[in-house]
């Protein structure tokens, strides 16, 4: 799952950017609310942490031309005021959760699989497509009694296409998601780990293989 985290406090940023690493969560943090924007507007993100108290462009704002440009990420907003109407002004705004500093990292882990499950974004521990099977919780390919564990990369690129079958997902939205939004990957980062998740499906004797179509992107289907 890919987040933006827009937080101004640069040790808080880091400490929350760790603890969610740490939680197999990939993370974008940016410091002001202009940048927080821009980010936000690729649509790339699951969920979107978003400080009110921002340079440049207040958490508020921002949340604002989200909805407004049709982004429906789930949002949750960070901030140090704790009155009625500042929760009331900040769910008007978009956001879809609300938490008052200071917090426990844990209560950030519950409220982030709480809003993803609201929008229907949680997975399933096991993902099943067409002969084998795929454990999200220890990126376990199975078929029959042939088993192989992917890396993070790989198993982040079959689980986008898994959740996408039957439809082409290409390099730009593979890279986004799986290497980041500033990542400096390419298109042979891209084909280096198709590659290894083909070999991977391979070694299970599955029937499914990631096809390439030129200047499109990718599709799981059946050989």
């Amino acid at each position: 799952m890919h987040i933006l985290l827009v937080e101004d406090e640069q040790r808080l940023s880091k400490a929350l950017k760790q603890i969610l690493e740490e939680n197999r969560y990939m993370v974008d943090a940016v410091y002001n609310g202009e940048d927080g924007l821009n980010y936000g507007l690729s649509g790339i993100y699951d969920v979107i942490i978003l400080d009110i108290m921002l340079p440049r462009l207040d958490g508020i704002s921002v949340a604002k031309s989200l909805r407004q440009s049709s982004i429906n990420t789930p949002i949750i907003m960070l901030t140090a005021r704790d009155s009625v109407n500042d929760k009331i002004n900040g769910l008007d705004s978009g956001a879809d959760d609300y938490m008052t500093k200071p917090f426990a990292p844990r209560e950030l882990l519950a409220r982030i699989r709480a809003v993803t499950r609201r929008q229907g974004e949680v997975l399933a521990d096991v993902l099943e497509c067409g002969d084998f099977s795929f454990n999200t919780s220890t990126n376990e390919i199975s078929k029959g009694d042939k088993t192989i564990r992917l890396n993070y990369k790989e198993a982040e690129i079959l689980k986008l296409l898994t959740l996408r079958k039957n439809v082409i997902v290409s390099k730009e939205d593979l890279i986004s998601k799986v290497w980041g939004y500033d990542s400096d990957a390419g298109d042979s980062n891209v084909e280096a780990y198709i590659s290894f998740v083909r070999k991977k499906l391979s070694f299970i004797q599955s029937e499914m293989t990631i096809l390439s179509y030129k200047k499109l992107g990718y599709r799981l289907e059946a050989k």
